[in-house]
């Protein structure tokens, strides 16, 4: 892991290599589009890293059974249709006639080798599958997902379960996906969407082109489009203004009005999906990164939990990091998810003596130091926040040695609980409150593919039985009487503390027409450069 205090270099060397690059590129033609934002997808493979980075990037390449539309509605894709097994699963009638890039035929066994695939071990996607006993062929063109219970809102669980082609996959030796490692689907890539891989240069640039043989009615005027990353904020907005970029996400929030004002440019702006959020190592029995606590972890107290989430001033956090672009948050859903919980949106505010006198009867009157994981290349503002959060932590007495980096080392270092307290951003697939209980607090089950992103290990047998439940109950009322048990339940045990929605803030040239989604997708089939 990188130091802070070592950042800077790297971040110098970052900016160089974004010049450089800048510059050495021409101006994009009338129908070229070139945009970018600072996190590169970490790989091609649509089920070896479930992240929006590489979900968002790989829907303009790849499809599922269903996907999303412009206004996040569910409707066909690979799947023309689809209806109730009864109580029993699923079953998709699958779209005729499509082809894959290399033009091989898209059928039912491509459907079940994508299943059987996502939802192994080896895939970061198998929590997706969890309510999942068995998927059956029919025929051809119709494929049975048949569930262990009733489960109504399995086809929006899987609006983002892209499907591979079965033939190239084995060809390739690319048969399970890889999350460390590479396989020959890391770099490349066969789907069936309205836009191909040209080229990948992991961390410079990633070259798509439109896919002529497309089943679906072409909206976009687009004959190349080539993504960027571009860590440095700087960077990105003098590429943007320079007008060697046509798109940038997101906006630095310090630029909003820069850019609003800017003729010839354009800001587009709204709320994400994205809760912001601080995690613990709810399981970890001593602290990993303190120079004196070293032999208990003080984050096993509700006390000091509760003595964190005061000593956070969420509301400053959003007036002054970030400029006002964000709402707070009480849960780990904003309220316009299904499922938002009215019974848990009262929010702890903040209360410095509180937070030390909390600290106190914890036994921890005299504080204690601990190490603050963040990302400095994944959310909007991320490392400024986690600095002005480590400077609030610090004043009520709990001393954060702050450790940032980019987020392609960052996961890893979770993953192997590598930290004291975190930080987290999540955006529910499903569009649905249920999703960050089945990913977020559920106890880790691999076996049930439950719990993959509970990085801190916490555990509650009653959030456990209630979720099988939220995910068969059909009624809506009842449904929402045991979310919102659970939504109190997380929220009186401080399993996160919630900071709060991340704002949308892009930036085009005016002569850029696109559809702005709250999932933060960037999706080519509906953009026009005019």
């Amino acid at each position: 892991m990188t130091k802070s205090s070592h950042r800077g270099l790297l971040s110098a060397a970052g900016f160089t290599l974004a010049a450089a690059l800048l510059s050495s590129v021409s101006l994009a033609g009338a129908a070229e589009l070139r945009w970018s934002s600072p996190t590169d997808p970490q790989t091609m493979d649509p089920h070896a890293v479930n992240s929006a980075p590489v979900l968002g990037f790989l829907n303009n390449v790849y499809e599922g059974l269903v996907r999303r539309d412009k206004d996040m509605q569910i409707e066909g894709s690979l799947a023309e249709s689809w209806e109730p097994l009864g109580g029993d699963g699923w079953r998709f009638n699958l779209r005729e006639g499509v082809k894959f890039h290399d033009g091989s035929e898209f059928t039912a066994e491509d459907v079940l080798f994508s299943y059987e695939r996502a939802s192994s071990e080896e895939a970061d996607t198998s929590s997706w599958f969890a309510p999942v006993k068995e998927v059956k062929i029919v025929d051809d063109y119709t494929v049975d997902f048949l569930t262990h219970a009733p489960n109504p809102i399995f086809p929006d669980s899987i609006a983002n379960f892209m499907i591979m082609d079965k033939g190239w996959s084995e060809a390739n030796s690319a048969v399970r996906p890889a999350k460390e490692t590479e396989t020959y689907a890391t770099l490349n890539a066969n789907g069936t969407g309205p836009f191909k891989l040209a080229s990948r240069e992991p961390g410079v640039q990633t070259v798509l082109e439109p896919f002529d043989g497309w089943w679906d009615e072409k909206e976009h005027n687009l004959t190349k489009a080539t993504f960027l990353p571009i860590a440095n904020p700087a960077t990105a907005v003098s590429g943007l203004l320079s007008g060697q970029v046509d798109l940038i996400n997101p906006v630095p929030v310090q630029d909003v009005n820069r850019i609003e004002g800017q003729d010839g440019l354009t800001l587009h702006q709204g709320i994400e999906a994205r809760v912001i959020m601080l995690g613990f190592g709810h399981n970890q029995d001593a602290l990993k990164y303190s120079s004196e606590t070293t032999d208990k972890n003080p984050f096993q107290d509700l006390k000091v939990r509760q003595a964190v989430q005061k000593a956070i001033n969420a509301e400053a956090l959003v007036d002054k990091i970030m400029r006002g672009n964000a709402e707070v948050a009480s849960q780990l859903v904003s309220p316009q998810m299904k499922g938002y919980s009215e019974a848990a949106s009262d929010r702890t505010g903040y209360d410095l003596d509180g937070a030390k006198a909390l600290l106190a009867e914890a036994g921890y009157a005299d504080g204690f130091s601990f190490g603050l994981m963040c990302p400095n290349d994944r959310y909007i503002n991320d490392e400024a926040l986690c600095k002005a959060m480590a400077a609030m932590l610090t004043q009520a007495g709990m001393k954060a040695d702050l450790t940032a980096m980019p987020v392609r080392n960052y996961w890893p270092e979770l993953r192997a609980g590598n930290f004291d307290m975190y930080l987290l951003g999540w955006s529910p697939g499903t569009f649905d409150a249920e999703h960050p209980v089945r990913f977020l607090v559920t106890t880790k089950n691999d076996e049930k593919k439950l719990g993959s992103w509970n990085f801190g290990g916490y555990s509650n047998a009653r959030v456990d039985e209630l979720l099988p439940l939220i995910q068969k109950e059909i009624d809506p009322a009842k449904r929402q009487e045991m979310i919102d048990e659970v939504a109190t339940i997380i929220r009186d045990d401080v399993v996160y503390v919630p900071l709060h929605i991340q704002p949308l803030l892009w930036g085009s040239k005016s002569n850029v027409d696109l559809t702005q989604r709250a999932d933060n997708f960037l999706m080519l089939r509906w953009i026009n450069v005019n």
